[in-house]
């Protein structure tokens, strides 16, 4: 008998100062089995960066053609499809096709910079793409939020972004390592 995903709820206060953005979301999460508190609150995070009324959470950790997150216009037109962890490249060159915008959030401290460099000549051609590490140090402090049912506050200004849940707050450091519409990669 397969092991069934474990259910998360979030209420999410998203105070976004750069996008005047400022919503209440009631969020239930599906952690796949395999899937580990980590990654679900980069899951999480990810929602809190580009959230909006349309975007969803999707089957990407088990289904190829699905994102981890996207948003979908109103004729079914993906807009925005976004992964997190470090996804084959060619499922990323698909994303692309597919896709109005693609962000990738990598995680993993040294695998995570070994993928991009492995990889930095490929994505460079996609032009819709930008890819953002999380520290380390961030994802594994982000972890330690992760509870069946949450309560957190997002806070996003002047390029910082902070993640709490009343008794600890985790700033999150990204690092853009490619953006959208360029060929320069961050060193």
């Amino acid at each position: 008998m397969a092991i069934k995903a474990t259910i998360f709820k979030a209420n999410l206060q998203i105070a976004d100062m750069e996008r005047h953005y400022y919503q209440d979301h009631a969020l239930t999460l599906a952690r796949h089995p395999s899937e580990t508190d980590e990654r679900l609150m980069v899951r999480l995070l990810a929602f809190a960066l580009h959230a909006h009324e349309y975007l969803e959470f999707g089957q990407g950790m088990t289904d190829d053609d699905e994102a981890d997150l996207w948003l979908k216009d109103l004729t079914g037109s993906i807009e925005l499809w976004i992964d997190v962890g470090i996804p084959d490249e060619k499922l990323i060159r698909k994303a692309c096709g597919r896709s109005n915008q693609v962000v990738v959030y990598c995680y993993g401290g040294r695998v995570a910079e070994m993928w991009f460099a492995q990889n930095a000549a490929l994505f460079e051609r996609q032009k819709n793409l930008t890819i953002i590490n999380l520290l380390s140090e961030s994802t594994k402090a982000l972890a330690k939020l992760a509870q069946r049912n949450m309560n957190l506050q997002c806070t996003i200004q002047d390029g910082q972004v902070w993640l709490g849940d009343g008794d600890a707050s985790v700033q999150v450091e990204r690092v853009v390592l490619k953006q959208a519409g360029s060929n320069r990669m961050n060193e």
